[in-house]
């Protein structure tokens, strides 16, 4: 650095270079013996040196002139306070940043004999900014390094005159060593706890009908894989549940599990059963937590600091693992928290589909059987559902069942209870504010838990395993209710949500998802009504078509469509569903725009976890199906993050798995 800064010096237009060049002639001169020119050149050299010390002393004294002036005109200061100052100080013009002045505590941390020359400040010290002094602050934001010790610089600015800018000023700065307290912060921060759980995501698929030892052998083999994976950062490795690991270590080895992606995640993949299935495990970090329980509350959720999440991998298939006892506990309590509640309340996402309203309808069945009147919470313009809506207004349980934003707020009270339904995140529902408002809150929805989820919820019905959230609705009901108990509309209503998400039986269907269509059957639901909610006029085909016909293939095996004229949601996201039917297609994004925004539909039947692609760009959604609202940016911008997006996902997510 010495050597680059040296050379820099050199090169740089100043007093320094013009002597150097007058030298080299001198020099010259005196090989060609030509003895008079060499003696005038070397009689120009000691002039330009006599005239170079005398304006630095000019210089200096000028600042030491100025310096004076403004401690005395000062009610407590001295001039020689500042001067003879032990800190190192440095005062140097903000335009150019070149030294005016130093003393000698500087010189010594620096390692420079007296400025003989101009020079730079960014010569004397790697990394310096001047942009805080620029800024009006008074102490840099960032340590600096001189040698093997690190300094908190502290500075202000001198105005010779009050009409120039901060970049016409001069620019005093102190030095204060602060090694030992940087060393001591530095291993504070890396000796921090992280707080890891390591889940067993398959356990009972993986152990089902095995003997005794055939178990005890594969768990030790994973076991072993995990010992293996965790030695490197000498923690605390603890199997304390059937299918759940705790790990604790210090912050300085965290960066090299980044770095390889979680290379557990892989190996412990490759054991499989008897039967072929293979192990997988989920992994949740808790980083910059202040106790030992937040850390551990962090580690449940997501790779999460205190500031923000991360998501890796998604690459495996979810696995149904959901159990009948877990949704009769969760429809108890369901039934439960209704009872006491004094309204009930329900909303699910913005734009609201059928899914949503599906799962919502179910939610106000259930309310109905308890003797509660239940309020759905929806925007009667901006959502994809009208058409069933309408349907059910026809009702008279129904009638005056759908209210606004302003309404819910008004009749909620204290002992309201409101209940999310198809989403998780607080910037999603159809009303933040009601949110806010209400104490008691229920959560019943299928997508992977968001970076912002909501919490303290007093029910959370989360399975990302179900196919829809009116699936995970349809299980509450066959707990508290009968056939007789619901309306054919209702059926109907819910079995659209399921047929919607699962596009008609195709997607993230499980054995469960057939379950609750058959109940839903039973109770009346007829599968052609619900076909010809997704019937479509000639204009909305047309348009359909036109957004496919625009698709390019990108990366083989993915198509993307860029619809330079606005598009009706409900549109892209069926044309992003026509995609993927092409042979050859396994992923499809469509990008249309909105008034405010851009947005993206995405769908997949492939490798590409969509849900995992979009989170990069701040959506969500699942495998299989994904969206994301993109502001302040426009088509092409937001085209160009998607396929990076996408490169970074078959670059780096492809070999990675992990249902965090």
């Amino acid at each position: 650095m010495k050597r680059k800064n040296g050379i820099l010096r050199l090169l740089r237009p100043s007093m320094r270079l013009y002597f150097a060049i007058i030298v080299l002639f001198a020099l010259a001169a005196l090989l060609l013996r030509c003895w008079w020119l060499a003696l005038g050149e070397i009689l120009v050299i000691a002039l330009l040196l006599i005239y170079t010390r005398a304006m630095s002393k000019r210089q200096k004294k000028q600042v030491l002139r100025y310096i004076a002036s403004s401690v005395q005109s000062s009610d407590d200061g001295s001039t020689t306070t500042i001067l003879n100052m032990p800190l190192p100080m440095l005062i140097f013009n903000m335009k150019d940043g070149s030294v005016l002045w130093s003393n000698d505590a500087f010189l010594e941390i620096t390692g420079e004999r007296e400025h003989f020359f101009e020079i730079n400040v960014a010569e004397l010290t790697n990394d310096f900014s001047m942009r805080w002094l620029s800024d009006g602050q008074n102490m840099s934001p960032e340590l600096l390094s001189l040698g093997d010790r690190k300094y908190r610089v502290y500075g202000n600015l001198l105005r010779i005159d009050e009409r120039l800018s901060a970049e016409g000023c001069w620019g005093m700065t102190y030095f204060f060593d602060v090694t030992e307290y940087a060393h001591i912060a530095e291993e504070y921060q890396s000796s921090r706890p992280v707080v890891s759980v390591i889940m067993l995501d398959n356990y009972d698929e993986l152990f089902k009908s095995l003997s005794e030892t055939a178990k005890n052998s594969l768990l030790a083999m994973i076991d072993e894989k995990i010992s293996e994976w965790c030695e490197p950062a000498h923690g605390y490795l603890c199997h304390y549940d059937r299918d759940r690991y705790i790990f604790i270590f210090e912050e300085r080895y965290l960066q090299a599990y980044l770095d390889n992606r979680f290379s557990v995640l892989d190996t412990v993949r490759e054991l499989q059963n008897p039967a072929g299935i293979a192990a997988t495990v989920s992994i949740g970090l808790g980083r910059g937590a202040e106790t030992l329980e937040e850390g551990y509350q962090f580690a449940m959720l997501v790779i999460k600091t205190r500031l923000n999440f991360s998501f890796y991998g998604g690459k495996t298939q979810a696995v149904e693992r959901r159990t009948k006892v877990k949704s009769r506990v969760m429809a108890n309590a369901l039934g439960e928290l209704i009872s006491d509640a004094s309204s009930i309340l329900v909303m699910g996402h913005k734009y609201a589909d059928l899914d949503s309203v599906g799962a919502s309808v179910a939610i106000c069945c259930i309310a109905r059987k308890k003797g509660k009147k239940a309020s759905i919470v929806i925007d009667p313009e901006l959502n994809v559902s009208k058409q069933m809506i309408s349907r059910l207004k026809t009702l008279p349980e129904y009638e005056n069942a759908f209210i606004s934003e302003q309404e819910a707020i008004l009749a909620a009270d204290g002992k309201t209870l409101l209940v999310v339904v198809d989403t998780n995140r607080p910037d999603q529902v159809e009303s933040e504010s009601l949110l806010m408002s209400c104490n008691k809150v229920a959560v019943v929805d299928h997508h992977r838990r968001a970076a912002d989820y909501i919490s303290n919820a007093a029910l959370n019905f989360h399975e990302p395993y179900a196919s829809s959230a009116s699936e995970l609705a349809a299980e509450l009901m066959q707990y508290l209710l009968e056939t007789s108990d619901i309306l054919k509309q209702e059926a109907d209503a819910i079995l659209s949500g399921i047929v919607l998400d699962t596009k008609n039986f195709t997607l993230r269907t499980g054995s469960r998802t057939f379950e609750a269509a058959a109940f839903l059957r039973r109770s009346g639901s007829d599968t052609s009504e619900v076909k010809k909610l997704f019937q479509n006029d000639l204009e909305s085909t047309v348009a359909r078509y036109s957004i496919i016909k625009s698709a390019k293939v990108y990366r083989e095996k993915i198509a993307i469509a860029v619809c330079d004229e606005r598009h009706d949601r409900i549109i892209a996201s069926q044309a992003a569903d026509e995609l993927i039917n092409i042979s050859g297609i396994e992923t499809s994004f469509v990008i249309y725009s909105e008034v405010e925004t851009v947005n993206i539909s995405a769908r997949s039947l492939g490798d590409i976890n969509v849900q995992v692609v979009l989170e990069r760009l701040g959506g969500g959604g699942n495998r299989s199906t994904a969206g994301a609202q993109i502001r302040d940016k426009s088509l092409e911008e937001v085209a160009a993050d998607l396929r990076a997006a996408i490169d970074d996902f078959l670059q780096n997510e492809m070999g990675t798995e992990a249902t965090i």
